[in-house]
């Protein structure tokens, strides 16, 4: 086990590189699985324990898939598929897992998958998943810790309402749909960036979808869909991240490879607490020459304020100039880093689904621990600014979304580190 320890106190400065975004490659790596007759190769992957784990999944379906760190690139030669079914110990690793079934259910006709995993932020139920399934025309059988899909006479286009917009649930239905015959129009779909670079990627492959991004889409099936080269967008919520950091710390911090377009809520909310931004074509610079001031933040799906930034936003607000109010709509179990936000004295109390901050001066380094991978990055940023040392515990999770987390900070002028427990 390895733990982080952060002597807070020091100002940001400087510049840093986003990498590609944890929630577009897992599923654009899922896809990789449609392709046939030549491999993909996908360039800006992040170096993160989540693509390791998916390499892994892809392997014990018999797909030769190969991830070069280094450079960041993940090769995938999908042209024979072995098996379709993915094994209990890695899917329970990661519930990105459960993206393989669509296009499995495509390429074989079939897919056994164990329940999914992941971070413990809330039930997100795969209800909506299935119900797709079961409107494209496959049956869906239940067991004891598994669900098996089979549509033996192939996919067949449909019309799709999303009782909710699930990410996944459309990235599931878009890859299942993409070979089904006929047309299939998903409406009230999620919009985020990550569904609309998913559907880039599908029709580099040579899919037909149009509306990625709005509340229809409309995906006319093909027969077959052909490996291509693909680049990753950006990580918006790494960018986010950083950018709170610079404010938080009263820093100056230029973020490269990033597009602002994607982080229009966070950019606003940041304004409203007092930080200065500048944005360019695919950098942001953002510093502050002062405390923030609190603002009240509410989650919501895309193109509102992101609920994978509300923990970040939190750590901001527990040393910021008031009380704000921040409302999580989207999970119902992500309040979980506020306990440990207390522990360095953070003034925090929780009503149902709204936590009132009330700001304090200082924090105090402490132990903690990251209780999913976005409050585990709620917990660096509040080290950041805390006085004395902090350490951060259970970073696995932080590992499963933040690409060289330590080099960035340093780099930026953090004193940071990791340690053996």
């Amino acid at each position: 086990m390895e733990k982080l320890v952060i002597n807070g106190g020091r100002r940001l400065s400087g510049r840093v590189k986003i990498s590609g975004a944890k929630n577009a490659v897992l599923p654009i790596i899922a896809a990789t699985l449609l392709g046939q007759d030549a491999p993909s190769r996908l360039d800006e992957v992040p170096a993160l324990e989540d693509v390791r784990t998916i390499r892994e999944v892809l392997e014990k379906l018999g797909v030769k898939a190969a991830f070069d760190a280094d450079k960041n690139t993940f090769t995938v030669d999908a042209s024979v598929i072995g098996s379709s079914e993915a094994p209990y110990d890695l899917v329970r690793r990661m519930r990105a897992s459960f993206l393989i079934m669509g296009p499995l259910l495509a390429r074989c006709g079939r897919a056994k998958i164990s329940l999914p995993g992941g971070c413990a932020i809330g039930t997100r139920p795969i209800d909506l998943h299935l119900k797709g399934f079961e409107a494209l025309g496959a049956k869906i059988e239940i067991g004891h810790g598994f669900i098996e899909a089979a549509a033996p006479d192939g996919l067949k286009g449909t019309h799709i309402y999303l009782d909710f917009p699930s990410v996944g649930a459309t990235e599931n239905i878009l890859m299942a749909a993409s070979m089904a015959e006929g047309q299939t129009v998903i409406e009230n779909p999620a919009q985020e960036p990550e569904i609309v670079d998913l559907a880039n990627y599908l029709n580099v492959m040579g899919a037909r979808i149009r509306g990625a991004g709005t509340n229809a889409i409309k995906i006319d099936g093909v027969t077959k869909l052909t490996g291509r080269d693909y680049t990753i967008i950006p990580d918006r919520i790494e960018a986010g991240t950083y950018m709170v950091a610079a404010a938080m710390t009263q820093g100056d911090v230029r973020i490269d490879n990033a597009i602002s377009e994607h982080l229009k809520p966070v950019i606003a909310k940041l304004k409203e607490a007092g930080a200065h931004i500048e944005e360019d074509v695919d950098s942001i610079h953002v510093w502050a020459d002062k405390r923030m001031k609190a603002v009240d933040i509410k989650t919501m799906p895309y193109p509102g304020f992101p609920t994978d930034m509300q923990a970040q936003f939190m750590a901001m607000l527990a040393i910021s100039e008031g009380t704000g109010l921040v409302t999580e709509t989207v999970f119902e179990n992500r309040f979980m880093h506020v306990d440990e936000l207390k522990r360095m004295g953070a003034n925090i109390k929780i009503d149902g689904r709204t936590s009132v901050v009330e700001g304090v001066a200082n924090l105090t380094g402490c132990q903690v621990k990251a209780t999913d991978l976005r409050a585990g990055a709620a917990m660096v940023l509040a080290g950041l600014v805390a006085d004395g040392e902090t350490q951060v515990g259970y970073i696995h999770h932080i590992d499963r979304g933040y690409d060289h987390l330590v080099q960035k900070l340093v780099g930026l002028g953090a004193d940071i580190k990791r340690v053996k427990e």
